[in-house]
């Protein structure tokens, strides 16, 4: 009889805990002041059933029946969805400072170390210590200079790789070129060298990255039931462990080679070796073991090579649908830097239709879609309603790029749009903000906008392309998958010719 009736009383207890919890959290918390709309959702679930394969596609059209500052509960989760340049104003600037924090997140806290990446870790003084840090020592303007000549190099090469191609006359997939080229970027910046996938992993760096950024991105029921987090329903955490176990063993062996081979004096130093001279020092602010080490490498090394990628990848293809837009690049780069040399990064600044393509890019795909969740660390009254302590606050990039009261014909790609207007991507246009705003944006923010400039260039410079086998720009299929990046669904393949001058 106790047996039969267990499910009976789980239930009902459940709706007694949800039912406090609610009361406790959900309802009027200052001075009667009532939360945001939307939609009413499930006991327990919440509107989870709500979101599909494209989260960002979902929260938009929910936003566009509730408003521009939308509530939702996912689980037992107050989650407030920001969808308008306006709102997203008051969030990320007038009140930046209660929601600079992230939430806990399970993914998180096996893959990242119990989220001590710069990216993920909670607000306070272990977060301003790793971005000072950081900046200073990987993404500052005088680092990303110091390494213009690797840039220069690792570009170089994959010209050539494409125009031996272009004599054969093949199809080339751009993405796994872009691809390796972002990898072997990164690991030269952070790691001092380059690695080869079977040196990571038997699946490779970019399959254990997605893998990772999957994980961070799918809906967990242990993070908004924590009730149920022990039952693994989802059946994820076999997966969260084995992407940490791989980063883990990788990252352990660069640290030991870098232990093992100091650099001289005089010898150039990676952002390893930088790290590593804090390691155990009562002497600097930043202390640090070799558990800090490991998630700090892993945040660089994703945030430069799996952002650039996606973000090159989705201009490409575009460029490939408008063959006007490409016309017009390629005849501004004739003009500054002509058909008897490769781009310079020194060209980059006089470019300026490839700032307008750049932008227009960003704006229809932004990279991170619904940016770094937030968490509010108090409660807070913004626009009339109630923003309850500990609420996760996602702001939708992609809702805002396409918003019809800042952008006329949203949908249309139009690079033309940018014309004589100041907006730009460095998060003080809210209508335009990719690498988000405030304190938690992103710090490689000028690292990343150079490669993609200078990646973008050399290929539209150094080239002709067309698609393969006959196929029209409007047949391309620029289907996403999303994540916690949001790339290409399928490789984007084009037929290079070359059209510089041979000496």
């Amino acid at each position: 009889m106790v047996g039969q009736s267990w499910p009976v009383w789980t239930a009902i207890l459940s709706l007694v805990f949800y039912y406090l919890w609610r009361k406790k959290v959900m309802g009027a918390g200052l001075s009667g002041v009532g939360l945001p709309p939307g939609p009413r959702g499930l006991p327990i679930l919440g509107s989870l059933l709500l979101l599909g394969k494209n989260p960002h596609h979902d929260l938009h059209r929910l936003a566009q029946k509730y408003g521009p500052i939308m509530h939702l509960r996912l689980g037992l989760v107050p989650v407030i969805v920001i969808s308008s340049p306006e709102a997203a104003e008051l969030f990320l600037k007038t009140h930046d400072l209660i929601f600079a924090s992230r939430p806990p997140l399970e993914a998180l806290w096996y893959m990242t170390w119990k989220q001590r990446t710069l990216s993920f870790s909670p607000y306070g003084t272990y977060w301003r210590n790793v971005r000072k840090m950081c900046l200073l020592e990987l993404l500052s303007a005088h680092k990303i200079k110091s390494f213009e000549g690797m840039r220069r190099e690792e570009v170089g090469m994959m010209v050539e790789s494409l125009r031996a191609a272009a004599l054969k006359g093949t199809a080339v997939d751009i993405t796994s070129k872009v691809s390796a080229l972002s990898r072997n970027m990164s690991c030269l910046m952070v790691l001092g060298k380059k690695y080869m996938d079977e040196e990571f992993d038997e699946k490779g760096f970019q399959a254990v990255i997605q893998e990772g950024m999957q994980l961070t991105a799918t809906p967990n029921l242990g993070d908004y039931i924590p009730y149920v987090r022990a039952l693994d329903l989802q059946r994820l955490k076999k997966r969260m462990k084995a992407v940490r176990k791989a980063f883990d063993s990788f990252f352990e062996k660069i640290i030991d080679e870098h232990v093992q081979n100091p650099k001289r004096e005089g010898d150039t130093k990676d952002f390893v070796d930088v790290v590593l001279g804090f390691l155990g020092s009562e002497e600097t602010e930043y202390r640090i073991d070799r558990t800090h080490i490991k998630a700090i490498i892993l945040d660089m090394l994703v945030a430069s090579m799996d952002t650039s990628t996606t973000a090159i990848d989705w201009t490409m293809s575009e460029l490939l649908r408008n063959p006007r837009v490409m016309q017009k690049l390629q005849q501004e780069l004739e003009k500054v830097v002509g058909l008897d040399r490769p781009v310079e990064e020194s060209d980059l600044e006089n470019l300026h239709y490839l700032d307008m393509v750049i932008k227009e890019s960003l704006r229809l795909y932004p990279v991170l879609p619904l940016l770094l969740p937030r968490e509010a660390l108090e409660g807070c009254i913004i626009d009339g309603f109630h923003i309850p302590r500990k609420s996760r606050v996602i702001v939708n990039a992609y809702a805002i790029g396409r918003d019809p009261s800042a952008w006329p014909n949203p949908e249309m790609f139009w690079p033309e749009r940018f014309e004589g207007s100041d907006v730009d991507v460095q998060g003080h246009n809210f209508q335009l903000i990719p690498f988000g705003s405030g304190r938690r944006s992103c710090p490689g923010l000028q690292l990343g906008l150079t490669v993609m400039k200078f990646v973008l260039a050399q290929l539209s410079h150094s080239f002709k392309w067309e698609l393969p086998e006959g196929m029209q720009p409007e047949d391309l299929d620029m289907t996403e998958q999303f994540g916690l990046t949001t790339p290409r669904a399928e490789h984007l393949l084009a037929i290079p010719s070359y059209r510089l001058k041979t000496c």
